[in-house]
């Protein structure tokens, strides 16, 4: 109750310290400048802040702060788990009763900024999953049997090259034209110059001295990934002469009678009655099925990567931050939400589904940013060569 009214009383003080005439704690202060005494309350603020950091910081304050396992919040997160799927359960039924505008594209706003923030943590893990992978190797083929496991290093690697290679050679063939398609040629060719500099790059002597176990794997992966990403985007674009599909292409080739079928979308006959099949290949779509996969394969290797530190079950410290596992699990569900509907525009017809040029440059993005990643894990040992990168 004392402490209650305490806060009262001190909230009473607050008009007086916003106002501009003198208060009763500044009565016994000399006159003085307005700018002056500013001045004078920023730097004692600053002071003061500078202090509690201090206390902040001492070793007995830091124990009292740590989190385990007994934290309250760990029995939320590690239980309850009928209520929380209920929740999920009461908010799947509850999205089919939000109605479509605004939300829908709202949302899809949300969904395209979320999805990218994923896509930069995925190449996160995808650089850290090649550098991981080529010092594992490395390491079996110093302990024995080094002709084995350089075979098996010297055929991952020239596997990885040529798929990114053919990838290179079926997007020209399908996503360019001689005439048309200026966009598409310039990220093509734009990101296999990227792809070569940094896989030239990563051998270089000065990359090799300061990082021995850089090498052609990692660029290899980074390589067929970036190719992927180049795929990815351009099938989002919404020009039908650049963006085929590519399992209608099949399908005409299978059968030469049938026509062509542009971007996944089916042929509306005007004048019948009744309404034409819609095409089979609509049903999925070949790179959101490739995204899915390697949205899995991120998710198990950070699962298992953290899994090997974890020792204690959490009885002196927790093992990672519980907020920022769940705005993962966020940013994840919006890259789901967006990969299943191939980044497609919300106001669009159901039966002629179009790609916006917002989520064609999202995807490019994150392959440029995917390259300039890995390129300055390769050259900051050198640049910063005091720190320790190991």
């Amino acid at each position: 109750m004392g402490a209650v009214l305490g806060a009262c009383s001190c909230a009473s003080w607050v008009p007086c310290l916003c106002s501009s005439a003198s208060c009763l704690a500044c009565s016994c202060c000399p006159h003085t400048r307005s700018s002056t005494v500013t001045r004078a309350l920023y730097a004692l603020v600053l002071l003061l802040g500078t202090g509690v950091a201090c206390v902040m910081l001492s070793p007995g304050v830091d124990q009292q702060l740590r989190r385990s396992s007994k934290d309250p919040r760990a029995a939320i997160h590690n239980g309850f788990w009928f209520f929380k799927i209920a929740a999920i359960v009461a908010t799947t039924v509850g999205s089919f009763y939000i109605p479509d505008r605004p939300f829908t594209p709202t949302w899809f706003v949300v969904g395209s900024g979320g999805a990218f923030c994923f896509i930069l943590i995925q190449l996160v893990l995808l650089v850290d999953f090649a550098h991981s992978w080529n010092e594992s190797w490395v390491d079996n083929m110093e302990r024995g049997n080094p002709r084995g496991w350089y075979t098996a290093l010297l055929v991952t690697t020239a596997f990885n090259y040529i798929t990114s290679v053919v990838t290179v050679v079926l997007l020209f063939v399908f996503y360019t034209r001689p005439d048309d398609c200026a966009v598409n040629k310039f990220f093509i060719s734009f990101n296999v110059v990227l792809c070569v500099v940094a896989s030239l790059l990563s051998v270089l002597p000065k990359v090799q001295e300061a990082q021995p176990r850089a090498g052609l794997l990692q660029s290899s992966v980074i390589t067929m990934y970036t190719m992927y990403l180049t795929w990815s985007a351009m099938t989002n674009e919404p020009d039908r002469t650049c963006n085929p599909s590519l399992l209608g292409f099949i399908q005409q080739k299978a059968d030469p009678t049938l026509a062509p079928l542009e971007n996944q979308t089916a042929v509306v006959m005007v004048g019948t009655e009744q309404p034409v099949p819609t095409s089979p290949h609509l049903q999925w779509d070949a790179q959101s099925v490739v995204g899915l996969a390697i949205f899995i394969l991120c998710i198990l290797y950070s699962s298992i990567r953290s899994s090997r530190t974890s020792q204690d079950n959490e009885q002196d410290m927790v093992q990672y931050s519980y907020s920022f596992l769940h705005f993962m699990m966020l940013l994840g569900s919006l890259y789901i939400m967006m990969t299943l509907t191939n980044w497609y525009s919300p106001d669009s017809e159901y039966d002629a589904f179009t790609g916006k040029w917002s989520a064609v440059w999202v995807k490019i993005t994150s392959s440029w940013v995917c390259l300039a990643l890995y390129t300055w894990t390769l050259v900051a040992p050198v640049i910063l060569s005091n720190r320790d990168f190991s």
